[in-house]
């Protein structure tokens, strides 16, 4: 009996023991991964939340902290439309208000900057309203009429510091059309507006309607009729115009646009379109001299020629050293087709000096100038005694 007692009273002490000795060793574990903790190189105070379905025992790699950019991403630069209060939504390519109303966008960022159609930048009659907030702008426009319509643009802004630039290819666009029961084309001040046509440069025609519903044609005054748009040639945007894709001389003329929607019937302003021939590339002309050591008494001619497209005007000037002493210039400019595939042609002035004298030793500049642009070109002349004749 007392043996027994003596044996359960062991195996308590034993146990007890073990258990003892296993919340020590534990402890020792504990402490000693805390202090491996404290002493890792690059950790932050702050522990890190271990991630789902990951050992969180790893020693984590020390970083270098990159310095915060102030920069609104592409896909973060979110614009939407302010419906009423508290309800928003997300703007497409275009959006279509009704004049008089208010129209508010909101874009997030910080900060951002607004682009607006040219007519609000020069003057908005106090209509215009723009706020940046701490995580977004906001641009608010009253009172709105046909002349509002146009593109509204949100960039986001790239900062470092104090200097900041706009992320153009950030950019969010939206064009908005202020629908106008009574008037179909944006209001211009103008009744004819002379446009350039130039060869194998896109013509725009900017008959804008206030609605995306109406139906847009395009006419020519003389002979009267409507002039086809078949898209290839000619093509129709309903943000823009109509853009001529290749100009040709036969485009010329007086052209207008006309709107219709419903029981309404509008025609815009009247295009005076003028033709030029534009060339491809400046001038590039080459200049020659008949002698570059004529005798004096000789005559001398020097030319300067430029190849180009035809029907594309050059004008030359020249300088030459007679001009010092009033020499009088002469000169004979020509134009010449030349053979081939293409289109092109010759242009030519020749400057010419009779009974060439000393002082027309020196250099001789040609000047060709096109739509294009301007280059010169100069070659020298030196002027030698005349040969004396030779004794018989």
């Amino acid at each position: 009996m007392l043996l027994g007692n003596f044996m359960g009273s062991k195996g308590r002490w034993v146990l007890s023991a073990l258990l003892i000795c296993a919340v020590i060793f534990e402890l020792a574990y504990c402490q000693k991964d805390t202090q491996e903790r404290r002493t890792t190189p690059g950790r932050k105070p702050k522990p890190l939340k271990p991630k789902l379905g990951k050992s969180t025992n790893k020693e984590p790699i020390a970083v270098t902290a990159k310095p915060k950019i102030r920069a609104t991403a592409a896909a973060r630069t979110v614009l939407t439309q302010v419906l009423n209060r508290g309800k928003f939504k997300k703007v497409g390519e275009t959006i279509s208000v009704q004049t008089g109303d208010t129209m508010e966008l909101r874009c997030r960022g910080k900060p951002v900057q607004w682009g607006v159609p040219q007519y609000l930048e020069e003057d908005d009659d106090g209509r215009l309203r723009i706020v940046q907030h701490q995580r977004y702008g906001v641009l608010t426009l009253v009172n709105t009429t046909g002349a509002d319509t146009g593109e509204y643009t949100c960039f986001p802004m790239y900062c470092e510091d104090t200097d900041c630039r706009k992320e153009y290819n950030k950019a969010v666009k939206v064009f908005v059309f202020f629908s106008d029961p009574q008037e179909l084309f944006v209001p211009s001040s103008d009744y004819y507006e002379a446009i350039q046509l130039r060869t194998n440069w896109p013509t725009l025609l900017p008959c804008q309607v206030t609605s995306p519903e109406a139906k847009v044609t395009l006419h020519r005054e003389f002979p009267p009729g409507e002039v086809a748009v078949d898209g290839s040639e000619i093509s129709f945007n309903v943000k823009k115009g109509f853009t001529i894709h290749r100009p040709r001389p036969h485009h010329a003329g007086a052209l207008f646009c006309v709107a219709s929607l419903g029981n309404l019937r509008q025609s815009s302003t009247k295009y005076m379109l003028i033709y030029v021939n534009y060339p491809m590339a400046p001038p590039a002309p080459v200049i020659q001299a008949s002698s570059s050591s004529p005798a004096v008494g000789e005559n001398l001619r020097v030319s300067c020629s430029v190849v180009g497209e035809q029907d594309v005007v050059v004008e030359f000037t020249w300088e030459y050293p007679g001009q010092e002493i009033g020499r009088p210039l002469y000169t004979q400019d020509s134009v010449t087709p030349i053979g081939g595939g293409a289109a092109r042609q010759q242009s030519q002035s020749v400057l010419l000096v009779d009974e060439v004298r000393d002082v027309d030793q020196g250099a001789y500049t040609c000047t060709a100038v096109n739509l294009q642009g301007t280059k010169s070109v100069s070659t020298s002349v030196k002027v030698v005694p005349k040969a004396k004749p030779r004794k018989p």
